[in-house]
């Protein structure tokens, strides 16, 4: 399958891994910036892969059959939908979109082209969330009464003086839309995908340098009847802490920790079906960094979804759930509300200003 990467930051090594573990044929990669598309060509042995500036030219020399948009939060729309007219299946990082109109319009396109698209929430992958995952689907919880997720993470000034476009508005948003928008697609994915109403309080204690949060906090009420709880930051001293995700049900009370949701912590079921040591012991990943192993299953899964024509298992709908719950946290914190979803229309350009100094 013809392969090429849109974007060759800081994410893009583990595009690269995923899609050379994965046997596509990797035909273009292109970047703004030609140095870091070269040094992705050395550091990665791609023999006979074109370096492109122009993602258009990629696309019409290289017609490639698979896609994977790595680039800027907020360019992902405009170039996915220049993809798919192109015909080309995509994987799009995460966040998908930094609107609900655009994460719509990369939802009806992909409808009208029957094309596949992905967005790279790669930790439904991790070997501990798909054993949560098991246990929800199989109701070992019973009533699911809540759930939390904390995400206690350090970004330096290093960090954002990296990428000019991190933590602007236009083309990233905070914390909670960068480095926290993971662990909110799992709290919201494990509690039913359907939020109800949302309150929630941003701000900036660290970071005057950027326009975005560096600091969230709120409370989620889904349709189901269940409530969620979301703690996200950058602010942490003097590096990153953990990623934990809890979920407390009428039968079970379960914690995936570690610093990216790779290990099972605590796992606890009146079932009495598996021993919990076994569980712990069993599940738990040591990944090098916060990106985890979960690319590589997510490649594979949308390969398979290509080939058999069915959906990915983390869809462009399931990404625009969790675009809008951060959305909607963005919305209660500035306007001082409990905002009501689904939202008709918001964007992270909305809230231009917050945090002005």
């Amino acid at each position: 399958m013809r392969y090429a990467l849109i974007g060759c930051g800081r994410i893009s090594p583990n595009h690269i891994a995923a899609a050379k573990k994965n046997c596509l044929e990797i035909v273009g990669i292109c970047d703004t910036d030609e140095k870091m598309s070269a040094d992705k060509i050395t550091k990665y042995n791609l023999c006979d892969v074109h370096i492109y500036r122009d993602y258009h030219e990629m696309l019409d020399k290289e017609k490639p059959e698979l896609v994977a948009v790595a680039t800027p939060s907020g360019s992902h729309a405009a170039i996915a939908l220049d993809c798919m007219d192109a015909g080309c299946n995509l994987i799009i990082e995460k966040p998908v979109a930094l609107s609900i109109a655009d994460a719509d319009a990369i939802i009806e396109k992909a409808a009208q082209k029957d094309l596949k698209v992905c967005v790279s929430h790669q930790n439904r992958f991790n070997r501990s969330i798909q054993k949560i995952r098991e246990a929800v689907e199989k109701g070992r919880f019973g009533r699911m009464f809540y759930g939390t997720a904390h995400i206690r993470w350090c970004r330096d000034r290093d960090y954002y003086s990296g990428a000019q476009w991190r933590g602007t508005w236009s083309q990233d948003g905070g914390a909670l839309m960068n480095q926290c928008i993971h662990n909110i697609d799992l709290l919201c994915w494990m509690m039913g995908d359907e939020a109800d109403e949302v309150i929630g309080m941003t701000d900036q204690l660290n970071h005057p340098y950027i326009e975005a949060e560096d600091m969230g906090i709120a409370l989620v009420k889904f349709k189901n009847g269940s409530y969620g709880v979301i703690e996200g930051t950058t602010d942490l001293y003097p590096q990153n802490l953990e990623e934990t995700l809890y979920l407390f049900g009428e039968k079970g009370t379960v914690k995936a920790g570690g610093q990216s949701v790779n290990r099972i912590e605590e796992w606890r079921f009146a079932d009495g079906l598996d021993e919990p040591g076994v569980i712990v012991n069993g599940y738990t990943e040591h990944p090098p960094d916060v990106y985890g192993y979960g690319h590589i299953p997510l490649y594979a899964d949308v390969v398979d979804a290509i080939i058999n024509n069915r959906e990915p298992y983390v869809t462009a709908k399931a990404g625009k759930r969790a675009l809008e719950l951060v959305l909607a946290v963005y919305k209660s914190a500035a306007e001082k509300t409990i905002v009501k979803l689904p939202l008709e229309k918001c964007a992270t350009k909305d809230f231009t200003g917050r945090f002005t100094h």
